[in-house]
Order: structure tokens, then sequence, then C-alpha cells
């Protein structure tokens, strides 16, 4: 039996981080693969963080964030030096997360190197490929050029059927940031932040995160106004708003809540933090993706201010509420949920099977691709050595 397959998983972003984090340590664990983890840097605090939290150091790290990066920037870099450690790793599969511009580009580079590719959360669809913008097109590109797809849910295992997919290599596992929050989870009691633990008790708590860059601008302006209305109005509220870090972001929260008593407007959490603040939060305003999957499991009423969602199972099970970036069907939303209204919400929260799973996703991942190994090395064996590919091709 020949020696481990090298894993390449490429993260760049926070959340790749936090979602490719029990991928990794699952492939730590394999008797057949072992993991070559390689940070672009996309994002370089942003991204280590989780990175530590769960105990995984990058075997390389790229550090190619610098300030005002644009799209066209990141992703020539990505492409180029991330082809250049592929063709020196030369690994026996390379795995990508999601929609980022990394994944995207990694996805390119390794296609050119000819390597075999799956994409972790793959299948995700909004419908509109500017919405959001670019990560919808970012997805739909990795899924092109990927050879396996790791599906989270039965929706996105039939988007990907529909556009062709090899049915055998289309894989449901679930989400693995359900993973990534059952292993936080049991480590995470009280932040490490001292302003969160200055919240009352028994105050009600909502949660706000926005960073799309469909919502910069104007629309940002009325979800922040829509913040202020609600804290004006529940003087018990108190409301945690991470800030993306953004310049324009940064600018508008700071522009129309720094000044609220019982808003905490700070840095980007660490990730055991931001786990707590979603737990403590009796209501959740977010564009984000993930937090749509991680509130199902949670139970968290959560508003997405967004007018498209590549999850609509979140919606269906009824944890999550499209409401867009109006600030007055934001306030009249929020109102009904601090009231302990859940008037619009689709679905029967708590009922049923868990939409992106309940844990596990990333054994199945790592299972699929020891399978493989094993196969190519049998074969490998009877031929007398393993066949070899011309990148040049």
């Amino acid at each position: 039996m020949p020696g481990k397959g090298v894993v390449c998983c490429v993260i760049g972003t926070r959340p790749e981080a936090i979602k490719m984090a029990p991928v990794i340590l699952a492939l730590k664990k394999s008797a057949h693969l072992s993991p070559y983890v390689l940070a672009t840097g996309q994002h370089s605090r942003m991204m280590r963080q989780p990175l530590d939290f769960f105990g995984i150091e990058p075997d390389r790290d790229l550090a190619l964030m610098k300030e005002g990066q644009s799209l066209d920037y990141i992703t020539t870099r990505v492409l180029v030096e991330v082809g250049e450690v592929l063709g020196e790793v030369k690994p026996f599969f390379t795995l990508v997360h999601g929609d980022t511009t990394t994944t995207m580009a990694a996805s390119l580079a390794a296609f050119y190197r000819r390597s075999r590719i799956g994409h972790v959360e793959a299948g995700l669809r909004s419908g509109n490929v500017n919405l959001p913008f670019p990560e919808e097109l970012n997805r739909i590109i990795a899924d092109r050029v990927a050879g396996w797809w790791f599906a989270p849910t039965e929706g996105a295992r039939d988007n990907l059927l529909r556009e062709g997919c090899d049915p055998s290599r289309v894989v449901k596992t679930g989400n693995t940031v359900i993973d990534a929050l059952l292993l936080a989870t049991e480590k995470v009691s009280t932040p490490s932040y001292e302003p969160l633990s200055s919240i009352p008790p028994s105050a009600p708590v909502m949660l706000l995160t926005a960073h799309r860059r469909e919502s910069w601008g104007e629309p940002l302006k009325g979800i922040c106004s829509a913040v202020a209305g609600l804290i004006a109005e529940n003087p018990d509220l108190w409301a945690i708003v991470p800030m993306h870090r953004n310049p324009e972001v940064r600018r508008v929260f700071r522009e129309i809540l720094s000044q609220e008593e019982r808003v905490i407007l700070c840095e980007p959490l660490d990730y055991p933090d931001f786990i707590w603040s979603m737990k403590r939060s009796d209501l959740i305003l977010t564009d984000s993706g993930g937090i749509q999957e991680e509130t199902t499991i949670l139970g968290t009423p959560t508003l997405v201010m967004r007018e498209l969602t590549e999850r609509p199972e979140a919606i269906e099970f009824g944890t999550s509420l499209l409401v867009g970036t109006d600030p007055d069907r934001i306030l009249a939303s929020a109102r009904r949920v601090l009231m302990g209204n859940r008037e619009g919400f689709s679905g029967a929260s708590a009922k049923g099977e868990l939409p992106f799973g309940s844990g596990g996703a990333s054994e199945k991942i790592v299972k699929t691709i020891e399978e493989l190994f094993l196969i190519e090395a049998r074969r490998d064996s009877s031929r007398g050595g393993p066949d070899t590919i011309d990148p040049e091709e």
C-alpha cells in the first residue's frame, strides 16, 4: 500500500476557514489521507483566528491581502500562486469551498494542473448571477470545473444533477458549518470579549451582520436606521454589531450606530465569541449565508436582508425570513419577532429533519476521497505504478 494521499485544502476567508476546519481535522485522523492546508490570505487576520481556535496551522500562507484589493487583483494572484503551489505539492486531490473569489480562482488553478477537484458546499443557486455578487458566479464556475461535488442539501444535489453533473460523484453530505458549530459549542460557555459580558442577563439581544456588495450605500444605511429605530422603541434591547473590515461598511455603521448606548459596535468577533452571540440572541439580522445555516440548529429567528437567497431550505424550515433591505419591512418583521410572533416564517422550525444536517458532513467528504484513493492505489499497484499526467496538455 502506498503512503498517504495528500489533499490540498484551499482557504482564503474566515467563512472558508470555519467550514473547512472540521474537514481538515477529519483528514488528520484518516489512515489513508493527509491534509495540506493552503491559505491564500484573501482575508488575513479574520481567516487565521478560527484556524487558531481549531488548532490548525496552514502549511503555506500566500498572504495576498492588501489594502483596497480589487476582485481582479485577488483572482489573478490566487490563480497564479495557487497554481504554483499545486505544481510543487502535486496533491492527490484538491478541495475548495463555497463561493469566494479564492474558491473560483483556486478551482481554475487546480483544473489547469489537472488535479482532482472537490467542491465543498456545491450546488447552491440563487437563480440570479448578480445576486449575490460576485459569489453566485464564483460558485457556478467552481462547480463547472470540479469533478466531485459535496452538496449540503437535497436541493443543492438536484441543482447539480439538472446541470449535468455525474450522479455517482454528487454526494449529499450536510453542511460542514454544522460540524464546526457543534465542535465550537463544546468549548464555548462565556464570552472572552468584555463588552459582551456587560449585557444584562435578562435583556433581549439582536445580532446584526451585513457586508455584501449589493448592500453597500443606501441599503446599508436603511438597515442601520432600522436597528437604531428598534433600539429606540425597545428600552431593554441590546444590539451586537461586529463590523466587517471593509471601510465603506464600517463608515456607515459608525455614522449611524456609534452613538447608540446599547449597541456594541465592535471589530469582527473571534469565532467562539460569535457563536456565543448567536446563541445569546433573540433575533439575528444578516446578509450572511452561513448564519442562515447555523441558525437552523440554534433555532434563532433570522431576518435575511437580501432579495434572494441560495439557501431556500432555511426559509422553508422556518428559522429564516427573507426581508430585503427596506427599513420599514425590516422594522415590521423585527417588531413581530421581538413580541414573540413568528408570523411570516413559512416553516415549522425545530420539527423534522434539519435542512443542513446535524453533523458528520466532514466525515462523509473524507470517506468519499478515501474510497477514491484506495481504488486508485489498487489500480496503480496492478499496473505497476501511478499514471502520470502532463500538466501542459
